[in-house]
């Protein structure tokens, strides 16, 4: 199975297991930074070169000796599970992406016929009610989740122990997880890691979040969108994500982490 979602650094400063909706564009350009002493000019996620990625054929040897021989300082971030789906329908569900078009073609008419669904007209600009439209999309995530119907999850919403754990699983080790909330002192013990053929100053870098405009603003504040009944569902859900990475479950208007990562617990957990 190899390492997917993972990026790394040419010069091998550092492996990434991306994590979608926490923070990865501004990590990926950090990382591209790093080596280069500028920016990847668009969105990292379409670099085919200047960094490693797994989806690239020629990037899967470099990362496997670096990974399995943990010859480079490995991390992830992550983020409350609250923001990350709602984040996810904002931007992929209600949102026009960056060709122009809806994401995953049909995925939204699916959503409107089968879930009645609102996504703010063809252009994602017209008013609609946020609440009751994000409820229902929650429940197809849910269905896909639990019983991959209609379709499989989607990256951006399938569980973020999912997708850090392939890394475990293969043969990786992380040496630090941070938390999206707390970005800065997060990187920065990434970086007081690790040497680098350009320097980073966090404070000089612009937050890459290559989301934004792409779908309605978000009306009101994040507790609004859940009642009793979708606090269950994202339990259901993202139960091991509030456990593993210290959330508060109980309060969806507590964005903060309620506790430190256990990195032992994680690698114990997510392994098997």
């Amino acid at each position: 199975m190899g390492f997917p979602g993972t990026w790394m650094t040419t010069s091998e400063s550092m492996v990434y297991r991306v994590v979608p909706k926490c923070a990865c564009s501004t990590i990926g350009q950090i990382m591209f930074y790093s080596d280069h002493g500028e920016f990847f000019d668009g969105d990292v996620h379409d670099a085919t070169a200047g960094l490693h990625k797994w989806a690239l054929e020629d990037s899967h040897a470099p990362i496997e000796r670096v990974v399995r021989g943990h010859e480079a300082y490995a991390f992830t971030c992550v983020r409350n599970p609250y923001s990350r789906i709602l984040s996810s329908f904002f931007d992929k569900i209600c949102g026009i992406q960056r060709n122009g078009k809806r994401y995953r073609g049909k995925l939204v008419p699916l959503l409107v016929q089968k879930y009645g669904i609102e996504v703010g007209g063809e252009d994602g600009k017209q008013e609609f009610d946020q609440i009751k439209s994000f409820r229902r999309f929650l429940l197809f995530a849910r269905d896909t989740i639990r019983w991959r119907r209609p379709m499989d999850p989607d990256i951006h919403w399938s569980a973020m122990s999912g997708h850090v754990s392939t890394f475990i699983v293969n043969g990786g080790r992380y040496d630090h997880i941070f938390f999206t909330e707390k970005f800065n002192e997060g990187m920065q013990t990434v970086l007081d890691a690790v040497e680098t053929p350009h320097g980073v100053t966090l404070d000089e870098i612009p937050r890459f979040n290559e989301s934004q405009g792409h779908g309605p603003e978000r009306a009101h504040p994040v507790e609004d969108y859940f009642d009793d009944l979708s606090m269950h569902l994202v339990y259901e859900i993202y139960k091991r994500d509030f456990v593993l990475f210290k959330y508060d479950f109980e309060n969806p208007g507590n964005k903060m982490p309620i506790g430190e990562i256990d990195l032992d617990e994680v690698h114990a957990k997510l392994g098997d």
